[in-house]
């Protein structure tokens, strides 16, 4: 929970079309309130019923910017789904809010994709801060590279202040601690493993900490035929002295994240300490619905210094920040 001495967040409503993860959300965060749950499109969503807030935060779907794809930006399917989240705005007028994307947003549609997004927040009376955040700089235990926008509404003149993250640099955020520090409780949900055929646990075996099916020296018959590019973790296994590459809500075709020292894949529960949720932060739907789950969100503990950042600003509280990157 985001807080400061007499300024805090807490939930008002929230919307997802998933019903997966609306009952994760229900069950973690309002289990007493569970019709501020709205399970919908959002392009059916009747957004002027959903009742005043103060601040907004708000994910659209990042796969037509993601670099990863076709980056269809505005011409996908998803691409706009973002002017939900400005109708809100108009709508409600809240303090201040946080929209988030993947860093591929910037060069999506020769970059004009982004550009438009950003106008379209200041032209709805916000003082905009873009900027890309590096997570694992912030001691989170994955590289994890995000488009972060804070817009605080331009009558209020507060001026945000990008948190920054020389102050974390003395957390340990390799893999293995976060995966090993504390273990596991061995009752934890979500912690089931994942089957491994034989030929992908002997195909492990091969692959050296860091290294995937493309850079290690596999005998020809565990060799994989892929026509076109070699996607880096294929197979990769994870570095145990350093922060684990980004977590997906993928899976399929060796996209799992794989132990650095024992021939399978994470499980879900380790994927999650990776992306700092609780260990008793219970993910509801099938195995592969939570993967997706997880690997769609920010990691807690970043969304924490950056909500917290927010509320030092409207408290007048300094802390060490720096400029905008973006």
């Amino acid at each position: 929970m985001a807080n400061v001495p007499g300024i805090n967040v807490v939930h008002q409503w929230a919307n997802d079309y998933d019903q997966d993860t609306c009952n994760t959300y229900i069950h973690n965060i309002c289990p007493n309130n569970p019709s501020s749950v709205i399970c919908e499109d959002v392009r059916k969503l009747d957004i002027e019923s959903l009742g005043d807030i103060d601040i907004l935060a708000f994910g659209f779907p990042c796969n037509d910017f993601s670099q990863v794809g076709e980056q269809k930006g505005f011409d996908g399917e998803y691409g706009p789904l973002y002017t939900y989240g400005i109708k809100a705005l108009r709508i409600y007028k809240p303090k201040w809010f946080l929209a988030e994307n993947v860093g591929g947003i910037r060069s999506a549609n020769e970059g004009n994709a982004f550009q438009q997004i950003l106008k379209d927040l200041r032209e709805s009376g916000y003082v905009i801060y873009p900027n890309l955040y590096k997570f694992e700089q912030y001691g989170i235990p994955q590289a994890r590279h995000r488009v972060i926008i804070i817009g605080i509404r331009e009558d209020l003149g507060i001026e945000y202040k990008v948190p920054d993250p020389a102050p974390y640099a003395h957390i340990d955020n390799s893999c293995r601690n976060a995966i090993e520090n504390p273990p596991i409780p061995i009752d934890a949900t979500n912690n089931e493993l994942t089957r491994q055929s034989p030929v992908v646990v002997e195909r492990l075996k091969y692959i050296k900490p860091g290294e995937n099916a493309f850079n290690s020296n596999l005998p020809k018959h565990l060799q994989l035929n892929v026509k076109g590019a070699k996607i880096s973790q294929i197979y990769r296994r994870l570095d145990p002295d350093k922060p684990a590459y980004t977590v997906t809500g993928s899976g399929g075709g060796g996209t799992h994240i794989y132990h650095w020292s024992e021939p399978r894949a994470l499980t879900n529960r380790e994927r999650a300490r990776l992306q700092t949720f609780p260990d008793d932060y219970h993910f509801m739907g099938s195995k592969e619905k939570v993967r997706r789950q997880i690997g769609m969100a920010v990691p807690c503990e970043a969304a924490r210094i950056i909500f917290n950042s927010v509320l030092k600003c409207f408290a007048g509280i300094p802390y060490p920040h720096i400029e905008p990157n973006l």
